[in-house]
């Protein structure tokens, strides 16, 4: 049992932690202050200094010894006169002993008790220099060795190399270790990672990134109040954060899902580590050495336990063994016969996938070694019993989180994205923690960052569970711009009183559409923009953006006769006719009005020759795939309807030759609600290239689909991002005119709809708050999973919030606004609910479904309500 006297607190830096003077500072900040804490007594556990292990790992295999032995010892001397010390006097003893190993009777034969001493030494030196430093600047700190109290283990079929270098050490402790261990005279001490005593009194490693499973044993041993794990970065993230912005703080988490996502790639802690704290219940916490002040991850069998996708990693260079033979099925033995040749070998299995004529195994090269002679013999050996090929080096992307088994149905877009790799081996945990697809390397390159994107669009990355979730890596890296404060909070009582007239109704606010306007009039690359009107037509939307000097994209010729109804003097030129699948005398019409017509398939030329004979029209391609914000506004590849195939374009184009129709245009629109601001710059220079093929084109149209943030982790978007983008690439192509069509950009954030709060009902434990209209009023949440934000305009003030699940009047189960919204926990019968960002496919998509009526409209101007 442990006394108040013998509370501890263990405190592991890392490398870079240890690397400059200013850390140690920070180092010896840290460590007064846990001791402030009570009777605390701290320990703290030390890396070597940055990049030393890499160079005591190449002496040990042999290279250049001499010299990189006279450079490590430069460079401690030098650090020791950096931070003060003398360097003969503080570190004399440790530099003889390292310079030693190198002229070592057995350095000749490189034995692995003697790899184990070399690789030793780094921490040894950083933890002798940190002790005197620390004790210079006032801090009670001793120094004791790691060896006299973490003793290695033998484990059953473990290798002669794992025994020496990657060892486990005991971590249930004997009743008198804890009294022992804190017998030594100072309050704090400082030791090192990565070392143990083997058993037969030489030195063993723990392997790379030891050191924090170091500290965790000493915190098992030690019965300790929390371990603390102090890195360069603020905490374990939903996705490494380097690869992945967006990436999001992981603020709590179990132990379970901890060591899922450290065994799965995040490098931030290591694998082993966290056994040790588990089993003998100690918390950890992941902090950030330079802002000491965030919050950091913590973990510990008290987290909240939120069914979602926590995070996504990826290991490479990842080995497959693929094994096949029709002899093994229903062949008793035949897999005891397999794994048995693998452990010969001293090889871990990680993955494992099986038919009935094969068996395909992962081997992680973080817990192996696996060189190209390990594997020449393992192939060898398993070529006796079945033919083996050996796949390599391959990627394993893996989601990691609880309640995998209940989040497929939320992971379509992912399989779609995996659909569009070679993906050789899916493994899903027996544990339901994870689910990993294993990938060749060369094609991982960039896929973290939208299947990431994709499990947040989808709800099954559940990013807004509180005390789950933190802020993103950009924005603690370099801060997220403030998002300013929506426009209908100012005009809250004209809303209300609108909403007193009657609900459903939308509200548009044309101060937002000639904002959104003129931010893309202002790009200087841009010739021309289009609105597309089938976001929202209202004729005073369409007035208003025409004035900002806009064109209007129409997609039916209902539209087309709209515009030219409401929009006074436009010009044919201004209006461009975009169908899909549209009848004959649509096209008829829209050449007859003189508009510019877009087509996207050869079968029209060659069966109404006469439509189209001695035209002038665009061509809209397919570039063979689909970007956004959900499968259905994916515009592109195979599974859309849009589009001219690359594949044809040379015959649409001898078709066109042959009817005397011109192509003055091309155009291609991939999606909607694309984040990536660079998506256009390559659309531009893909349809580029093909207009010098074709010679005729004046005109490039890049779409829209520029993105909304509906929701609140949403990212800004990025328009000076955008605008560089186009700015270059038109560069390269000035010769086109560049043309945008944007729709829900222009329009969305400047709608609302207002609704009335009809009930408030709970079930089960699940509240919910009825309203007057739903998904007949709006579509986009139950058609495309979307998100709007919803407020309760009347108690906008209040603090006290519940969760509900906001739901329609409409005789669907798919009649759900939101889900799990925070509104005031005194909502009720008659409050006025916003539902925010609406201005763009909210009225367009209305109905009558139930014989509800349709929601009305108005708009709101400088001068008031029209």
């Amino acid at each position: 049992m442990v006394t108040q006297a013998q509370r501890w607190v263990v405190l592991k830096f890392g490398g870079t932690s240890v690397s400059r003077r200013n850390r140690w500072d920070t180092i010896g900040r840290i460590a007064a202050g846990r001791m402030s804490d009570g009777d605390v007594r701290v320990l703290v556990v030390v890396s070597a200094l940055s990049g030393v292990t890499n160079e005591l790992l190449a002496i040990a295999n042999g290279d250049d010894v001499p010299g990189r032995l006279a450079g490590l010892i430069e460079r401690h001397r030098g650090f020791c006169v950096e931070l003060g010390l003398d360097p003969d006097a503080m570190l004399g003893e440790r530099l003889a002993a390292l310079e030693a190993l190198g002229t070592d009777a057995r350095a000749a034969g490189r034995p692995l008790a003697w790899q184990a001493d070399v690789l030793a030494q780094g921490e040894l030196m950083s933890s002798t220099i940190g002790a005197a430093y620390l004790r210079s600047q006032g801090h009670d700190f001793g120094w004791c060795d790691a060896r006299d109290w973490l003793d290695a283990i033998a484990l059953p079929n473990q290798s002669e190399w794992a025994s020496r270098l990657a060892v486990n050490c005991r971590r249930d402790a004997d009743a008198g270790f804890g009294t022992r261990f804190a017998a030594q005279p100072a309050r704090m001490l400082l030791s090192q990672g990565f070392i143990a005593r083997h058993a037969d009194g030489g030195t063993a490693v723990l392997g790379r990134g030891g050191s924090d499973t170091s500290a965790a044993c000493f915190g098992a041993l030690l019965g300790a109040e929390r371990v603390e794990i102090w890195t360069d970065v603020p905490g374990m993230f939903s996705a490494n954060p380097r690869e992945v912005p967006d990436a999001r703080l992981l603020a709590r988490l179990d132990y379970a899902e901890a060591q899922e996502i450290a065994t799965t790639g995040a490098k931030v802690l290591h694998p082993r580590s966290i056994a040790p704290c588990r089993d003998a219940g100690v918390p950890m916490a992941i902090l950030d050495t330079e802002r000491p002040e965030l919050p950091g991850t913590r973990i510990d069998a008290s987290a909240a336990t939120v069914p979602g996708v926590k995070a996504i990693s990826r290991r490479d260079g990842v080995v497959l063994v693929s094994m096949e033979s029709i002899g093994m099925w229903q062949q008793v033995g035949f897999l005891a016969d397999i794994f048995e040749r693998f452990r010969r070998h001293g090889l871990s299995v990680d993955l494992i996938g099986s038919s009935e004529t094969n068996v395909t195994i992962s081997l992680d090269p973080s817990e192996n070694l696996v060189t190209s002679n390990v594997l020449e013999a393992l192939a060898a050996d398993l070529a006796e019993v079945c033919r083996v090929k050996v796949i390599a080096p391959c990627t394993a992307i893996t989601l990691v989180g609880r309640g995998m088994r209940s989040l497929l149905h939320k992971l379509s877009d992912v399989w779609a994205t995996f659909g569009q790799e070679r993906v050789h081996l899916i493994s899903q945990s027996s544990n339901d923690l994870n689910l990993t697809f294993v990938v060749d390397e060369a094609d991982a390159e960039g896929l973290l960052p939208q299947l990431h994107a994709e499990l947040i669009r989808s709800g099954a990355m559940p990013v807004r569970a509180a005390g789950v979730f933190g802020p993103s890596w950009r924005d603690l890296a370099v801060g997220r711009p403030q998002r300013p404060a929506s426009w209908w909070v100012g005009r809250r009582d004209q809303l209300l009183a609108r909403a007193a007239v009657g609900t459903p109704r939308y509200v548009y606010d044309l101060a937002t559409v000639r904002d959104h306007a003129r931010m893309l009039t202002g790009t200087a690359a841009v010739d021309q923009c289009f609105f597309a009107i089938k976001a929202n037509p209202h004729p005073a939307i369409l007035r208003a953006i025409a004035a900002e000097g806009f064109g209007l994209e129409c997609v039916s010729l209902g539209e087309i006769e709209h515009v030219f109804a409401h929009v006074p003097g436009l010009s044919p030129r201004n209006v461009l006719f975009t169908p899909s699948f549209a009848p004959r005398r649509e096209y008829e019409a829209a050449f007859d009005h003189g508009v510019t017509v877009t087509i996207d398939n050869i079968e029209a030329l060659r069966r109404w020759p006469e439509v189209f004979r001695g035209r002038t029209a665009w061509l809209r391609l397919d570039l063979g795939h689909g970007e956004g914000h959900h499968a259905k506004v994916k515009t592109g590849g195979v599974a859309a309807k849009f589009g001219l195939p690359l594949a044809k374009v040379d015959a649409f184009l001898d078709a066109a030759r042959d009817i005397d129709l011109r192509i003055s245009g091309l155009h291609a629109h991939l999606g909607s609600g694309i984040d990536d601001a660079g998506h256009w710059h390559g659309v531009y220079a893909h349809l580029a290239g093909l207009a010098d093929m074709i010679g005729t084109v004046e005109t490039i149209d890049i779409g829209g689909g520029l993105p909304v943030p509906y929701a609140p982790e949403s990212p800004l978007f990025d328009v000076a991002l955008w605008r560089a983008g186009l700015d270059e690439i038109k560069a390269s192509y000035p010769r086109y005119r560049l043309v945008v069509e944007p729709g829900r950009y222009l329009v969305a954030e400047a709608g609302v709809l207002l609704l009335s709060v009809t009930q408030v009902v709970e079930k089960d434990g699940v509240r919910r708050v009825g309203a007057d209209a739903g998904m007949n009023a709006l579509m986009r949440p139950s058609v495309y999973d979307a998100y709007h934000g919803i407020h309760n305009l009347d108690r906008l003030d209040d603090t006290e919030l519940t969760e509900f699940d906001v739901v329609g009047p409409i005789c669907e189960s798919g009649d759900v606004l939101g889900h799990g919204r925070p509104l005031p926990a005194a909502t009720a019968e008659g409050d006025v609910l916003l539902v925010a960002d609406t201005g763009a496919y909210g009225m367009v998509m209305a109905n009558t479904y139930n014989l509800r009526a349709l929601p009305a409209e108005d708009i709101l101007d400088e001068g008031g309500i029209e």
